[in-house]
């Protein structure tokens, strides 16, 4: 029989509400376990041979925290052993013998890669967040980030993968592709993922990255004159956007104004939460309303201390369940 521990007995000391404590008892509560589960479970493998399988839901959690806080597989089976929250989470009794090893999280990945199930569960979780009204649709942020790919020739190919190609960003020179994300203006959840080569522009997949019911867009100034875009104008003529501006700009403006100063305050993250230039559809729409909208995003993000997108923090999940790996 196996013994309990004095930390799951009832000696324990009393639990501070920590910030990462307070997260993941939303995720608990706002992610469709059941429906997700159901999804899985067909494609599970039986384990009628070996050691007993862990749960299904344990191996669901412990996949999402990795992507949650961005651990690698090793790193995953370490912080196992070392947080009790994320044993907590994971539905992992005191009593066990044993932990998931990293081979054990590699195979639930591959398992969900091979499947094509992580954007199911991506929809699925929006489905959700939508009916509990955490999902408003009512504005956009678009981004992209970067998504390193092993860049070695020392394989039994040869060579490096084909659909990946070499971009620079700043003074450093990247391998692998680019991910592009639309993110929920008022919440802050990734509603949309598209993938390119990392040598595409990111201004290429902004319209893919809308789902049509959206007022207002904000993107920073790598976005500049999409509006004028043809599949722009085609797809989502009425949706009003927001383009940070360019840092010359920036630089040039007058501090002692109140709305100047905000722009350029440190929490801001360094980009402005101003549009350069109106569209047809932001003279189309009212413009009070609009700028109401503009700076209850611009004071939501000087709060959390983000930039003008901060999509790529929820891009992890969706990322590293179709099996890439995040520049960090």
């Amino acid at each position: 029989m196996n013994q309990i521990s004095l930390a799951q007995s009832g000696f324990e000391l009393a639990h501070k509400r920590t910030r990462k404590r307070v997260f993941l008892d939303e995720m608990d509560q706002v992610i469709p376990w059941s429906d997700l589960l159901a999804l899985i479970a067909p494609h599970a493998p039986a384990g009628k041979t070996g050691r007993p399988p862990f749960a299904l839901q344990t191996m669901l959690r412990i996949h999402l925290l990795q992507q949650f806080f961005g651990h690698s597989d090793p790193a995953m089976e370490e912080a196992l052993h070392d947080i009790p929250l994320y044993r907590e989470f994971a539905h992992l009794d005191a009593g066990l013998t044993r932990l998931p090893d990293e081979s054990t999280i590699l195979r639930f990945r591959h398992l969900l890669e091979q499947h094509q199930l992580a954007p199911q569960i991506l929809a699925s979780v929006n489905a959700r967040l939508m009916a509990r009204g955490l999902l408003l649709k009512s504005g956009t942020v678009v981004d992209a980030t970067l998504i390193a790919a092993p860049s070695s020739t020392k394989n039994k190919d040869g060579q490096r993968d084909p659909e990946m190609h070499q971009t620079k960003k700043g003074n450093q020179w990247h391998f692998g592709m680019k991910a592009h994300i639309g993110v929920d203006a008022d919440s802050g959840l990734v509603h949309t993922v598209a993938t390119t080569a990392a040598n595409a522009h990111d201004i290429t997949q902004a319209h893919a990255l809308l789902h049509g019911e959206e007022d207002v867009v904000f993107a920073d100034s790598g976005y500049r004159g999409v509006e004028k875009r043809d599949e722009v104008q085609e797809l989502h003529p009425d949706s009003c956007w927001h383009i940070a501006m360019m840092p010359g700009k920036r630089k040039a403006l007058d501090k002692s104004k109140a709305l100047d100063a905000l722009i350029v305050a440190p929490g801001i993250g360094g980009k402005a939460i101003v549009h350069e230039t109106g569209t047809f559809a932001c003279e189309k729409a009212a413009g009070q309303q609009a700028q109401f909208d503009l700076r209850r995003f611009a004071q939501s993000r000087h709060r959390g201390g983000g930039t003008v997108a901060p999509a790529a923090q929820g891009v992890e999940y969706v990322m590293q369940g179709l099996g890439h790996h995040g520049l960090h």
